[in-house]
C-alpha cells in the first residue's frame, strides 16, 4: 500500500504543533486528520478506522498513556507513536509496555517525524504479512515463534527458498534456531515426507566425520565392523543438514565441495561414487567470511554454498518477541510440570525485555524452564527468576555490524568525545549509548537494536542519568 493510501491520526492538543506535523506528513504523501482531545479522538476512530496514531501524551481530557491502554483493552490494533515535551522519558517504558511503537520527544526534525512514520508503517505491513503466514500455518510459522520485523524477513526468506533445490546457508549465534529455520525450509518444500538428516559437524570427530556424512564398507578401516550408509544417502531425497560447517577441516572440505559439485559420494572404501539427491542446507555460528580470511574456510566452498545466505538475528534484536517465545515456553512447561502458570508481571516482562540474551532463544528456554520446575503460581514475578548472565556493550566507534534479519547491515557510528583513563564502566556504558543515538539521528530503538539490547533499557537508563545531580 502506498503512502498515499495510509491515514494517519495525529492527537494533538498544541494547534501550531498539530499544524506542523499535518503539513510534513502531507507532504510526504499521507492522508492525516487532526483532533486536539480525546473525546474527539475516539469519536473519529469509531467512524473511521486509522492506520497509525501520532499521540500527544498530555492532553485536555485525560491521559495519552491512558488512551493506549484504553485502545489494548479493547482489542482495537492501532499502532502508534508517542510524542512528548517529557524530557525525562519517565513514561517511555510503560508506553513501549503498551504496544506504541516509538517515542518522539520535542522537538525533533522533521526528517526524523516522516521517517520514523514510514518505518513504523513498514513494520506493521511486515507484522500483517506474517500474521497471514500464521493464520495459514494455523497458529505458527512451522515451530518459530515471534512476530518482529527481523523474523518476518526471516520468514519470507524461508517461503521463498523453499521450492527451490539452491543451497542454503544459515548463520547465527549460538540458540538462535539454525536448525530450526533449516527444518522450517524442509516442512515448507516439495522435499516435506522424505527425510531430514541433521549432522553437527562439530560433535563428531574429524577422523569419524567423512564416514559419518558419505559413509563407508565393511572393513574399510579399524573399527568399520558394518557397512554404514552415511548421513548423504540416508538423505536420499529429502535434505541434509550441515550445522557448524566451519569445524571441518580442509581436507574434508574439499570432498564437501566435490559432492555439492557432483551429487555423488564414494563411501569409505568403495571402488566408484554413488549418485545422492538430496537437498544441502548448512550453518555456522561463526562469521564464514572470517573463517575464509583466516585460512581455516575454503573460499570456493564458501561460494558454492552461500547461494542462498539467512542470517538470524540474536533474540535481543527481535524487538518484543522475547515476551512472545517466554510465553510459549511458559504454557509449555507449566502443561509438563502440571504447574498454573499463566503469565509474566510488569516486572517479569521489564526484566525480559532489559536482558540482552546473550544465549539467545536457548537461554530464555532454560530460564523459563527452571522457573515452572523450581517456582509456583500463577504468575510470574520478577523474583522468580534465576539470576542472569550478563553481557559487555560494544565498543564505540568505528561502524556497528549487525543483523537486519537476511543480511548484515553495517552501521556508521558517530564519533565521541574521548573518555578520560580513569572513568568508570558506567561513564563509558553511557558514553557509548549517547554515541550510537546520536548516530542514528535520535532514535532509540534503532540504537537499542544496534547495541542488541532493548530500547526500555535505554529509557530506563536515561531517566537514571538525569536525575543524578550535576557536579
Amino acid at each position: 500500500m502506498s503512502a498515499r493510501e495510509k491515514h494517519i491520526l495525529i492527537i494533538e492538543d498544541t494547534l501550531t504543533m498539530a499544524m506542523l506535523y499535518e503539513k510534513q506528513l502531507q507532504v510526504a504523501g499521507f492522508r492525516v486528520t487532526t483532533c486536539e482531545d480525546l473525546t474527539a479522538a475516539r469519536a473519529h476512530l469509531s467512524a473511521e478506522g486509522v492506520d497509525l496514531l501520532l499521540l500527544d501524551l498530555n492532553l485536555p481530557d485525560g491521559d495519552g498513556l491512558g488512551f493506549l491502554e484504553e485502545i489494548q483493552g479493547t482489542g482495537m490494533e492501532t499502532p502508534a507513536i508517542v510524542i512528548t515535551a517529557d524530557a525525562s522519558l519517565n513514561n517511555a517504558v510503560r508506553a513501549m509496555k503498551l504496544g506504541a511503537l516509538d517515542y518522539l520527544v520535542k522537538p525533533f526534525p522533521e526528517s526524523r517525524l516522516v521517517t520514523t512514520v514510514n518505518n513504523t508503517l513498514e513494520r506493521v505491513t511486515l507484522r500483517a504479512q506474517v500474521d497471514t503466514l500464521r493464520h495459514e500455518k494455523q497458529g505458527g510459522f512451522h515451530d518459530f515463534v515471534g512476530s518482529s520485523v527481523a523474523m518476518q524477513r526471516v520468514y519470507r526468506m524461508i517461503e521463498n527458498v523453499a521450492s527451490s533445490k539452491a543451497t542454503v546457508f544459515v548463520t547465527g549465534q549460538s540458540g538462535t534456531g539454525k536448525e530450526l529455520c533449516a527444518e522450517a525450509i524442509h516442512k515448507a518444500g516439495p522435499r516435506a515426507n522424505m527425510p531430514f538428516v541433521p549432522v553437527n559437524c562439530a560433535a563428531i570427530p574429524h577422523d569419524l566425520l567423512e564416514s559419518e556424512l558419505f559413509g563407508h564398507l565393511k572393513g574399510s578401516f579399524t573399527g568399520a565392523i558394518a557397512d554404514r550408509k552415511g548421513a548423504a544417502r540416508e538423505a536420499e531425497g529429502g535434505t541434509l543438514f550441515l550445522d557448524e560447517m566451519c569445524e571441518l577441516d580442509l581436507a574434508l572440505q574439499k570432498k564437501l565441495l566435490r559432492f555439492l559439485q557432483t551429487s555423488t559420494v564414494h563411501p569409505v572404501g568403495a571402488a566408484k561414487p554413488e549418485k545422492v539427491d538430496v537437498r544441502v542446507i548448512c550453518a555456522t555460528n561463526r562469521d564464514p567470511l572470517e573463517e575464509v580470511r583466516a585460512g581455516r574456510f575454503r573460499e570456493d566452498l564458501y561460494f558454492r554454498l552461500n547461494v542462498v545466505p539467512i542470517a538470524l538475528p540474536p533474540l535481543a534484536r527481535r524487538e518484543r518477541d522475547v515476551l512472545e517465545v517466554a510465553r510459549y515456553f511458559l504454557k509449555k512447561f507449566a502443561r509438563e510440570e502440571g504447574k498454573a502458570f499463566t503469565e509474566f508481571d510488569a516486572g517479569a516482562q521489564a526484566l525480559m525485555l532489559s536482558h540482552n540474551w546473550p544465549g539467545n532463544v536457548r537461554e530464555l528456554q532454560n530460564t523459563i524452564r527452571n522457573i515452572a520446575v523450581l517456582q509456583d503460581g500463577e504468575t510470574v514475578t520478577e523474583d522468580m527468576f534465576p539470576p542472569l548472565q550478563g553481557s559487555i556493550l560494544p565498543k564505540s566507534g568505528g561502524a556497528a555490524t549487525h543483523s537486519g534479519g537476511g543480511e548484515m547491515v553495517r552501521t556508521p557510528v558517530a564519533a565521541h568525545t574521548a573518555i578520560p583513563s580513569m572513568c568508570t564502566l558506567a561513564d563509558i556504558e553511557r558514553q557509548t549509548i549517547e554515541d550510537r543515538i546520536a548516530a542514528f539521528d535520535g532514535s532509540i530503538p534503532k540504537a537499542a537494536a544496534s547495541l542488541g539490547v532493548s530500547p526500555s533499557t535505554i529509557y530506563r537508563k536515561k531517566e537514571t542519568w538525569e536525575k543524578e545531580p550535576v557536579a
